[in-house]
């Protein structure tokens, strides 16, 4: 008997037979186990991170750390790269959400463009401060990005459309504004401004010298860098 051929009380208002709903049901609960699960391990490789001074940890350390088993890990991830990718998507997303609260604050297109590189900056490269008002979940961006965008390209690059998306509107709103060039968002500047905003955090490292004292304003003298390199005439 197909769910046509069944009696209309047997059908909800969506048309499903009470069996499909039966169903539904049955896997929504699992997936609400499994988003516990998953979360727990998250929750476990985000400690590790925060509490290791190589910020390295094992898969066998975050099944530890999370109270479940090694198989149970494997039911979820194909490995470590994958717990990262999941950690990085998470760190993605509450990264766009929180630009996008900072940004809400600013009415000037070229201050939310100046609110975003600032911003953005601060997350890629947080004082202790920063790391505190987080309740010391770090962001993840700089220390995963170099990594997972060269080991894992093409799967780092999807995780990261949200912050890409979100930049692209801001730029967009500037150039409409006559703040900066039109166009920009229709070649590569979106990646190389994003990339030299997150990757200009290693340059002490780069440099070899320690951050100064003063690190915290690098992100203002990379915006009037940025600026002055994609600004009009009489920016």
């Amino acid at each position: 008997m197909t769910e046509s051929q069944l009696p209309s009380e047997q059908l909800d208002s969506e048309g499903r037979s009470w069996r499909d709903q039966a169903v539904t049901r049955s896997l929504d609960s699992a997936r609400v186990r499994a988003e516990v699960r998953v979360q727990r391990f998250l929750d476990a490789a985000t400690e590790l991170f925060n509490t290791r001074p190589g910020k390295e940890f094992t898969v066998q350390e975050v099944v530890e750390k999370s109270g479940q088993s090694l198989h149970s890990f494997y039911q979820y991830f194909g490995g470590k790269h994958e717990l990262l990718l999941a950690l990085f998507e998470e760190s993605v997303q509450n990264t766009a959400g929180h630009l996008r609260q900072r940004l809400a604050t600013e009415d000037d297109a070229l201050e939310r463009l100046h609110c975003f590189v600032v911003e953005y900056y601060r997350i890629c490269r947080p004082t202790k401060e920063d790391e505190a008002r987080r309740n010391g979940r770090a962001p993840f961006m700089a220390e995963f990005a170099q990594q997972l965008l060269t080991s894992h390209p093409k799967e780092a690059a999807r995780v990261f459309a949200p912050v890409v998306s979100l930049f692209e509107e801001v730029l967009g709103q500037a150039a409409a504004g006559g703040a900066v060039r039109e166009g920009l968002g229709e070649g590569p500047i979106v990646g190389i401004v994003l990339e030299a905003i997150m990757f200009n955090t290693f340059s002490s490292t780069i440099g070899g010298l320690s951050a100064p004292p003063h690190a915290g304003d690098s992100g203002e003298y990379l915006w009037d860098l940025i600026l002055h390199g994609i600004g009009t005439s009489s920016s």
